[in-house]
Protein backbone atom coordinates (compact mmCIF):
# COMPACT_ATOMS: atom_id res chain seq x y z
CA UNK A 1 0.00 0.00 0.00
CA UNK A 2 0.88 3.76 -0.52
CA UNK A 3 0.99 5.44 2.79
CA UNK A 4 1.16 9.00 3.98
CA UNK A 5 2.07 8.94 7.60
CA UNK A 6 1.48 12.53 10.32
CA UNK A 7 3.09 12.23 13.34
CA UNK A 8 4.92 15.53 15.39
CA UNK A 9 7.77 13.12 17.02
CA UNK A 10 10.49 12.64 14.45
CA UNK A 11 11.18 9.28 16.97
CA UNK A 12 7.95 7.86 16.11
CA UNK A 13 7.31 9.23 12.49
CA UNK A 14 10.65 7.76 11.43
CA UNK A 15 9.75 4.35 13.68
CA UNK A 16 6.32 4.32 11.81
CA UNK A 17 7.89 4.73 8.68
CA UNK A 18 10.57 1.96 9.40
CA UNK A 19 7.58 -0.49 10.53
CA UNK A 20 5.33 0.07 7.52
CA UNK A 21 8.36 -0.04 4.82
CA UNK A 22 9.52 -3.22 6.56
CA UNK A 23 6.26 -4.95 6.21
CA UNK A 24 6.45 -4.18 2.52
CA UNK A 25 4.05 -0.95 2.10
CA UNK A 26 5.56 2.09 0.43
CA UNK A 27 5.11 5.50 2.42
CA UNK A 28 5.20 8.45 -0.21
CA UNK A 29 5.09 11.16 2.53
CA UNK A 30 6.25 11.49 5.76
CA UNK A 31 5.30 15.05 7.51
CA UNK A 32 4.76 16.91 11.08
CA UNK A 33 2.30 19.50 10.67
CA UNK A 34 -1.17 19.53 9.60
CA UNK A 35 -0.63 21.87 6.29
CA UNK A 36 1.49 19.23 5.24
CA UNK A 37 -0.62 16.44 5.60
CA UNK A 38 -3.19 17.48 3.54
CA UNK A 39 -0.66 18.70 0.77
CA UNK A 40 0.69 15.18 0.94
CA UNK A 41 -2.77 13.49 0.69
CA UNK A 42 -3.67 16.16 -2.44
CA UNK A 43 -0.53 15.30 -4.30
CA UNK A 44 -0.06 11.70 -3.59
CA UNK A 45 -3.91 10.47 -2.98
CA UNK A 46 -2.74 7.46 -0.87
CA UNK A 47 -4.13 4.13 -0.17
CA UNK A 48 -4.18 5.50 3.80
CA UNK A 49 -2.56 8.20 6.01
CA UNK A 50 -1.86 7.50 8.86
CA UNK A 51 -2.25 10.35 11.57
CA UNK A 52 -1.47 11.56 14.79
CA UNK A 53 -4.13 14.01 16.16
CA UNK A 54 -2.10 16.76 18.19
CA UNK A 55 0.61 18.43 15.78
CA UNK A 56 2.04 21.99 15.65
CA UNK A 57 1.16 24.83 15.85
CA UNK A 58 -1.09 24.50 19.03
CA UNK A 59 -0.70 20.59 19.87
CA UNK A 60 -4.01 20.26 20.42
CA UNK A 61 -6.23 18.68 17.27
CA UNK A 62 -4.24 20.12 14.33
CA UNK A 63 -3.97 16.45 13.30
CA UNK A 64 -7.41 15.77 13.19
CA UNK A 65 -8.33 18.90 11.66
CA UNK A 66 -6.25 18.08 8.69
CA UNK A 67 -7.34 14.87 8.67
CA UNK A 68 -11.09 15.75 8.06
CA UNK A 69 -9.75 18.83 5.41
CA UNK A 70 -7.86 15.95 4.06
CA UNK A 71 -10.85 14.13 3.03
CA UNK A 72 -12.45 17.02 2.12
CA UNK A 73 -10.12 18.03 -0.97
CA UNK A 74 -9.82 14.37 -1.35
CA UNK A 75 -13.10 12.47 -1.10
CA UNK A 76 -13.11 9.05 0.51
CA UNK A 77 -9.21 9.11 1.56
CA UNK A 78 -8.75 6.52 4.33
CA UNK A 79 -7.60 7.83 7.03
CA UNK A 80 -6.22 5.84 10.50
CA UNK A 81 -5.78 7.79 14.00
CA UNK A 82 -2.86 6.93 15.98
CA UNK A 83 -3.13 8.56 18.75
CA UNK A 84 -2.56 8.68 23.00
CA UNK A 85 -5.77 11.14 22.93
CA UNK A 86 -9.31 11.06 22.05
CA UNK A 87 -10.82 14.05 20.44
CA UNK A 88 -14.66 13.34 19.94
CA UNK A 89 -15.49 16.84 18.15
CA UNK A 90 -13.57 15.93 15.05
CA UNK A 91 -13.61 12.11 15.37
CA UNK A 92 -17.43 12.78 14.94
CA UNK A 93 -16.20 14.81 12.25
CA UNK A 94 -14.61 11.93 10.08
CA UNK A 95 -17.40 10.03 10.50
CA UNK A 96 -20.10 12.20 9.69
CA UNK A 97 -20.21 11.01 5.75
CA UNK A 98 -20.33 7.27 6.73
CA UNK A 99 -18.45 6.49 4.09
CA UNK A 100 -16.13 3.85 5.79
CA UNK A 101 -12.03 4.31 5.83
CA UNK A 102 -11.97 5.79 8.89
CA UNK A 103 -9.67 4.06 11.64
CA UNK A 104 -9.13 5.80 15.71
CA UNK A 105 -6.75 3.46 17.68
CA UNK A 106 -5.18 4.81 20.99
CA UNK A 107 -1.24 4.47 20.70
CA UNK A 108 -0.97 2.65 24.16
CA UNK A 109 -3.83 -0.10 23.47
CA UNK A 110 -1.96 -1.51 20.21
CA UNK A 111 -0.10 -4.33 21.45
CA UNK A 112 0.98 -6.00 18.73
CA UNK A 113 2.48 -4.69 15.27
CA UNK A 114 0.08 -7.11 13.37
CA UNK A 115 -3.06 -6.11 15.33
CA UNK A 116 -1.83 -2.66 13.67
CA UNK A 117 -1.55 -3.79 10.27
CA UNK A 118 -4.35 -5.85 10.14
CA UNK A 119 -6.51 -2.20 11.50
CA UNK A 120 -4.64 -0.22 8.71
CA UNK A 121 -5.59 -2.90 5.76
CA UNK A 122 -9.26 -2.67 6.93
CA UNK A 123 -9.62 1.08 6.78
CA UNK A 124 -7.63 1.00 3.57
CA UNK A 125 -10.18 -1.67 2.22
CA UNK A 126 -13.22 0.90 3.17
CA UNK A 127 -13.74 -0.50 6.75
CA UNK A 128 -14.10 1.54 10.19
CA UNK A 129 -12.00 0.30 13.13
CA UNK A 130 -12.54 1.85 16.19
CA UNK A 131 -10.88 1.82 19.71
CA UNK A 132 -13.67 0.89 22.05
CA UNK A 133 -12.71 3.58 23.88
CA UNK A 134 -13.02 5.94 21.18
CA UNK A 135 -16.81 4.32 20.92
CA UNK A 136 -17.58 4.77 24.80
CA UNK A 137 -16.77 8.70 24.33
CA UNK A 138 -18.40 9.59 20.93
CA UNK A 139 -21.84 7.53 22.28
CA UNK A 140 -21.42 9.80 26.03
CA UNK A 141 -20.83 12.76 23.68
CA UNK A 142 -23.70 12.06 21.42
CA UNK A 143 -25.99 11.06 24.60
CA UNK A 144 -24.73 14.58 26.19
CA UNK A 145 -25.69 16.84 23.57
CA UNK A 146 -28.83 15.05 21.93
CA UNK A 147 -31.68 17.40 22.83
CA UNK A 148 -34.44 15.03 23.03
CA UNK A 149 -32.47 13.79 26.19
CA UNK A 150 -33.80 16.72 27.88
CA UNK A 151 -37.57 15.78 27.02
CA UNK A 152 -40.03 14.33 29.83
CA UNK A 153 -41.82 11.03 28.47
CA UNK A 154 -44.81 12.63 27.88
CA UNK A 155 -43.30 15.21 25.51
CA UNK A 156 -41.73 12.02 23.70
CA UNK A 157 -44.74 11.05 23.29
CA UNK A 158 -45.93 14.12 21.60
CA UNK A 159 -43.37 14.35 19.34
CA UNK A 160 -43.73 10.89 18.42
CA UNK A 161 -47.43 11.78 17.53
CA UNK A 162 -46.72 14.88 15.70
CA UNK A 163 -44.52 12.76 13.49
CA UNK A 164 -47.35 10.55 12.77
CA UNK A 165 -48.92 13.64 11.23
CA UNK A 166 -51.31 14.40 13.66
CA UNK A 167 -52.76 17.49 15.12
CA UNK A 168 -53.14 18.92 18.05
CA UNK A 169 -57.02 18.00 18.90
CA UNK A 170 -55.66 14.47 17.70
CA UNK A 171 -53.10 14.42 19.84
CA UNK A 172 -54.95 15.88 22.74
CA UNK A 173 -57.74 12.87 22.08
CA UNK A 174 -55.11 9.96 21.72
CA UNK A 175 -53.30 10.89 25.55
CA UNK A 176 -56.69 11.81 26.95
CA UNK A 177 -55.73 15.36 27.56
CA UNK A 178 -56.88 18.85 26.87
CA UNK A 179 -55.66 20.55 23.64
CA UNK A 180 -54.52 23.04 25.68
CA UNK A 181 -51.89 20.57 27.75
CA UNK A 182 -51.00 19.35 24.14
CA UNK A 183 -49.99 23.12 22.97
CA UNK A 184 -48.22 23.51 26.34
CA UNK A 185 -46.10 20.13 25.73
CA UNK A 186 -45.19 21.63 21.73
CA UNK A 187 -44.55 24.71 23.27
CA UNK A 188 -41.82 22.73 25.79
CA UNK A 189 -40.77 20.81 22.69
CA UNK A 190 -39.75 23.97 20.81
CA UNK A 191 -38.39 25.33 23.63
CA UNK A 192 -36.08 22.22 24.11
CA UNK A 193 -35.23 22.19 20.87
CA UNK A 194 -34.00 26.00 20.42
CA UNK A 195 -36.12 26.30 17.64
CA UNK A 196 -37.06 30.10 16.96
CA UNK A 197 -40.07 32.48 17.29
CA UNK A 198 -41.26 31.59 13.63
CA UNK A 199 -44.09 29.58 11.45
CA UNK A 200 -45.65 27.46 13.61
CA UNK A 201 -45.77 24.97 11.03
CA UNK A 202 -42.39 25.18 10.34
CA UNK A 203 -41.16 24.95 13.85
CA UNK A 204 -43.81 21.79 13.76
CA UNK A 205 -41.69 20.19 10.70
CA UNK A 206 -37.87 21.02 12.72
CA UNK A 207 -39.41 19.30 15.67
CA UNK A 208 -40.23 16.20 13.63
CA UNK A 209 -37.17 15.88 11.76
CA UNK A 210 -34.94 16.39 14.99
CA UNK A 211 -36.89 13.46 16.18
CA UNK A 212 -36.27 10.88 12.64
CA UNK A 213 -32.80 11.81 13.00
CA UNK A 214 -31.98 11.13 17.00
Amino acid sequence: MRIVVADDSILLREGLVRLLTENGHEVVAAVGDGPSLVAAVEAHRPDVSVVDVRMPPSHTDEGLRAAVEARRRAPRTPVLVLSQYVEVSYADDLLADGAGGIGYLLKDRVTAIAEFLDAMSRVAAGGTVLDREVVAQLLVRRRRDDPLRAMTSRELEVLALMAEGRSNPNIARALAVSDGTVEKHISNIFAKLMLPPDDEQHRRVLAVLAYLRS
